[in-house]
């Protein structure tokens, strides 16, 4: 006979001590013991109710307090989530750290709310106090919670699994049959079951213990240690960091030093004798795009061909491409715009060159419609030999539409049709007053523009190779053939970044095993009955309720019932009755045997329990019943079967006795329901 339960393992019978049936067990462990203790390295908050006007806490009992608060889950959570409220401003107001012209704007726009953003600092989040203090407490909670875990847990992993509860009906799963194989031949055979599929197994009295999914506990404790890897990585890149942009024209080159960028910062702990050294020159800059259909204009290769070359090394050639950075010296070169920079060509009055130069243009739309300056600082003189500053305002469009219209537009981003106007100015460009300029825009209060011929009479538009003749014998400006292509590098040199994605990679395949991996353990007890058949039962018990569980533990069950078979009905039934006349012989009374008493006529008021239906088909290993229905029957049998006994007057003899329903087929549960019967039979008479 077997049966298989999945009831739940906090009820309590209702004869036990402690508690009535259907009461949940206030015990974490659902009474088992040692043996369902340790799923989980996960710390236990203790809350002990002190009485009021109990005693104050010291000094060390509020550190105490406090590092136990600091380092619970619930803490952790919510620093947590006040780290992710306090990266919403950071993504949503302009910072300094990554673009001071916006923040200035940001500033412009909104002076009223400017010095409240300015106190909260809320233009540098990132670097702020109080995102440093989130920053700093989840780090140290985190730490505070990983180290006692994983001592736990390698106690755990230097232990054994312990031994059998006493009564494994109480776990969630459960199973029993009765075998003639012997108790240490099942014992054997489980041992040997459990070891192939890979359970932590050995003997413990007359049961086999054993453990499987440590990995659970394992992968917990990845995930936590690689959200501390991830911030040791992230903060060590940020106070390490060094980056800058710098806007290269075709045959222009860059060598790594602070002077040479455009735009530079770093970190809190970088060094300006950090900057690796190397250089690289820009070759050729190759841009295509798409000419027809619906994304027609649209960029097809964006390609930087550069020569790079360390200090002592030969010179060496790569490509770089969008998001192909350039990697040399621990740095990182990335290609992130680029436009045009028309070659001008600027004489003065006497036909001299004062200036010839590819100069950038900035664009402004998707067809590289371009703006810039082009300034003319020293060098010229006017027709009487004076000395003057230069300045011309250019307009450039690379395919060139809108003729006609007294406009100018640029209709396709490559070099079809590229034509450029100037607007000229002479005076003082103000280069020397102190104050910081930009390089693509034009201060022209202290000049004044030139009347030309043409055009407009303020601007004129030039295609290439033609020259706009200043007024005046002032000179000249030549837009020559010769159109060049600029690219705009940004040089990073970040730490940590490789240590942050192998935090992030273990941290996602720690959480996948902490959420996909069951730790559960199983027992086998196999003992030898009183009446010489084994009876095996099987348990399991896992850290949280699954499915899975009765499922591995049947399929255990079916493996070990097929090396010992349950005993067949027909031979269980015959042990029974030889069990039985035996019982029935005086001074052969035997308590505690697991057998149904058979009628005695001497007594008459004997009452005779029902014998198993033999038409009854013998349970399997993988039946599912429960154990809390199993216990209530058994102990509904007993004062049943003696209030029917006090009642009747004729012999049992001559009356059969009716079968009693909800008793489960096994021969130990029908030997108590039995037992009891025949014991008011002899208070009676």
């Amino acid at each position: 006979m077997s049966t298989t339960d999945t009831s739940d393992t906090r009820q309590r019978d209702a004869n036990e001590p402690g508690g009535t049936r259907g009461e949940p067990d206030n015990d974490t462990s659902g009474g088992l013991g040692e043996a369902g203790a340790q799923l989980s390295t996960a710390p236990r908050e203790e809350s002990p109710e002190a009485p009021l006007g109990g005693p104050r806490l010291g000094f060390f009992g509020w550190i105490r307090w406090f590092w136990r608060q600091l380092t619970s889950m619930r803490v952790a959570l919510i620093l947590l989530f006040l780290l992710s409220l306090g990266a919403i401003p950071g993504s949503l107001i302009p910072q300094n750290s990554a673009n001071e012209m916006k923040v200035q704007a940001f500033k412009d726009a909104h002076e009223t709310l400017t010095p409240i953003y300015e106190k909260l600092q809320l233009f540098d989040v990132y670097s702020s106090v109080w995102f440093s203090a989130i920053y700093i407490l989840l780090f140290v909670s985190l730490i505070g919670c990983i180290v006692p875990r994983t001592w736990q847990f390698i106690g755990q992993l230097r232990g054994r699994p312990p031994g059998a509860p006493q009564r494994l009906t109480r776990l969630p799963a459960y199973t029993t049959w009765r075998t003639e194989a012997d108790p240490e031949q099942v014992r054997e055979a489980a041992l040997g079951l459990l070891k192939s599929r890979r359970f932590r197994a050995h003997t413990v009295g007359d049961a086999v213990a054993a453990e499987k999914g440590y990995l659970r506990e394992a992968g917990n404790l990845i995930f936590h240690v690689s959200l501390i890897v991830m911030l040791v990585a992230f903060a060590w890149g940020q106070l390490l960091k060094a980056e800058g942009g710098r806007l290269i024209v075709e045959g222009g080159g860059f060598s790594n030093t602070i002077t040479a960028y455009d735009d530079f910062k770093s970190g809190s702990w970088f060094g300006m004798d950090d900057l690796p050294p190397f250089s690289f020159t820009l070759d050729k800059f190759t841009g295509t795009y798409e000419r027809g259909g619906p994304e027609h204009g649209a960029s097809r290769t964006f390609e930087a061909a550069v020569t790079y070359s360390e200090p002592g090394g030969p010179d060496k050639k790569d490509v770089i491409r969008v998001n192909q950075p350039l990697k040399v010296a621990g740095a990182k070169a990335y290609l992130i715009s680029h436009g045009y920079a028309p070659v001008i060509t600027v004489r003065d009055g006497r036909g001299k060159v004062v200036m010839s130069k590819a100069v950038p243009l900035l664009p402004i739309d998707n067809n590289i419609t371009s703006t810039g300056a082009v300034k003319v600082m020293d060098g010229y003189r006017d027709k009487d030999g004076k000395r003057e500053q230069l300045g011309f305002q250019a307009f450039f469009v690379p395919t060139f539409a809108g003729a006609g219209k007294g406009t100018m537009m640029s209709q396709f981003p490559a070099l079809d049709f590229p034509v450029m106007a100037l607007t000229g100015f002479h005076g003082d460009l103000r280069v020397d007053s102190g104050l910081p300029q930009n390089v693509y825009q034009l201060d022209t209060s202290k000049m004044k523009q030139f009347e030309v011929k043409g055009g407009t009479g303020k601007a004129q538009r030039l295609l290439p190779g033609e020259t706009m003749t200043l007024p005046n014998g002032a000179g000249s400006v030549t837009f020559e053939k010769d159109i060049k292509e600029w690219a705009s590098f940004q040089i990073t040199e970040q730490p940590g970044q490789g240590l942050a994605l192998t935090g992030a990679l273990a941290a996602i395949a720690g959480l996948a095993g902490s959420l996909f991996i069951q730790r559960r353990r199983v027992w086998v007890r196999a003992v030898r009955g009183a009446d010489g058949v084994t009876v095996v039962e099987m348990a399991g018990l896992g850290r949280s309720e699954s499915a899975r569980l009765p499922e591995e533990l049947g399929e255990l069950a079916a493996t070990i019932h097929a090396q010992a078979p349950a005993v067949p009905e027909t031979e269980a039934t015959e042990a029974t009755a030889a069990s039985d006349t035996e019982a029935a012989k005086p001074g052969t009374s035997k308590p505690n045997a697991k057998v149904a008493a058979k009628p005695d006529a001497s007594k008459p008021n004997a009452k005779v329990a029902a014998k198993p239906d033999a038409s009854k088909p013998t349970a399997k290993p993988d039946d599912v019943k429960s154990a809390s229905a199993k216990s209530a029957a058994s102990e509904a049998a007993a004062p049943a079967a003696a209030e029917s006994d006090a009642g009747k007057a004729a012999p049992a003899a001559s009356t059969p006795a009716p079968s009693e329903p909800d008793v489960p087929d096994s021969a130990s549960t029908t030997a108590e329901a039995a037992a009891e019967p025949a014991k008011a039979g002899e208070a009676d008479k």
